[in-house]
């Protein structure tokens, strides 16, 4: 039997001077939440969990019931164990402090507890984003502004994948690595060690009914990819669509890739569609890792200092020769 995901974490833990247990017992808080949304996601209508809860979030999207629920899974699974400061969420307006029954811990963490949940209804596969970040030396209590540190600052970055195999894919900074699920056992298995992202591709994923708006080195980069060998490119691409960031990234991980959701002028108002601090920052950590890139067209994501919980960017990430090249276009632009 190969190792379990704690004891892999462990087994990682006892390389790091002056370790003190702290960390993995957020991460097996945050394995056990991801167990219990598996359970959920996977009962779908026979616990009338699907469908709208009639209520919009801070960003004003429709919240799905399983927002709510996996919203506050999450939550009960990581407030008591003493190892986190607060928490913020996709689903809440402000940060969370941990409730004063419980002991404080030296970590915050930023998390999407159900992203993708547009596509819940319909059976497709979702799944849950984490962050984790120090809280800043000698702060008792956090407050929103001691998370607003750049992607490059997290200590670790996470999802889980409720797809036919439930995964937790993660890294802590020495490269990413992909647990199974096995539900007989109840524990998650190291099964894709060391995973990596090709640096070429001949796939992309973007929303192509947004193409009107999107800036001009988008529009020739994907006007390219269409047209593959016909219009100038060494090959013929092929283009992929899930609408589920945690889908898109694994599938990316699995075999390379780009994903964009750049920047368009539908709605001028916002940077971006999705969100820096628990969408945006954890995934760059984990293709980074994985020897991709990803980067706003203009930026590195990771540099960014947040200025907000919700800030929204543009991204750009998977497969490193295509994001730069992407990259490369919006420098000539």
């Amino acid at each position: 039997m190969s190792k379990s995901l704690i004891q892999f974490i462990i087994e990682e833990q006892r390389h790091i001077p002056g370790a003190t247990g702290d960390f993995t017992g957020l991460l097996s808080d945050i394995v056990s939440a991801c167990k219990q949304i598996a359970h959920d996601v996977n009962k779908g209508a026979l616990i009338g969990v699907l469908g709208s809860a009639g209520s919009e979030n801070v960003q004003g999207e429709t919240q799905k019931k399983l927002d709510i629920i996996t919203n506050e899974v999450f939550i009960k699974a990581n407030e008591w164990g003493g190892h986190l400061a607060a928490m913020a969420s996709e689903e809440m307006d402000d940060i969370l402090p941990i409730p004063a029954k419980y002991p404080k811990g030296k970590y915050l963490i930023c998390f999407d507890p159900l992203d993708g949940s547009s596509n819940i209804d319909v059976n497709i596969s979702v799944g849950t984003i984490f962050s984790i970040l120090r809280a800043p030396e000698g702060v008792e209590n956090p407050t929103a502004a001691d998370f607003m540190q750049p992607g490059t600052k997290q200590v670790c970055a996470g999802y889980a994948l409720y797809g036919p195999a439930t995964m937790i894919v993660l890294t802590s900074g020495h490269g990413v690595n992909g647990f199974t699920l096995d539900r007989d056992v109840g524990d998650f298995f190291l099964t894709h060690p060391k995973m990596t992202i090709p640096a070429d591709t001949a796939e992309f994923a973007i929303n192509m009914s947004n193409q009107r708006y999107w800036e001009k080195p988008v529009q020739r980069y994907v006007e390219e990819c269409v047209k593959g060998k016909d219009g100038g490119r060494e090959k013929n691409f092929n283009m992929r669509w899930v609408a589920s960031m945690v889908a898109e990234v694994h599938r990316i991980l699995t075999r390379g890739g780009i994903f964009m959701y750049p920047f368009d002028t539908k709605d001028p108002a916002k940077a971006g569609k999705l969100r820096l601090m628990y969408e945006a920052n954890p995934m760059s950590f984990i293709v980074e890792q994985a020897g991709g890139a990803s980067s706003t067209g203009r930026e590195r994501i990771m540099d960014i200092q947040p200025s907000g919980l919700h800030q929204r960017v543009p991204v750009i990430l998977g497969s490193k020769n295509e994001v730069e090249r992407v990259v490369g276009y919006h420098k000539n632009a």
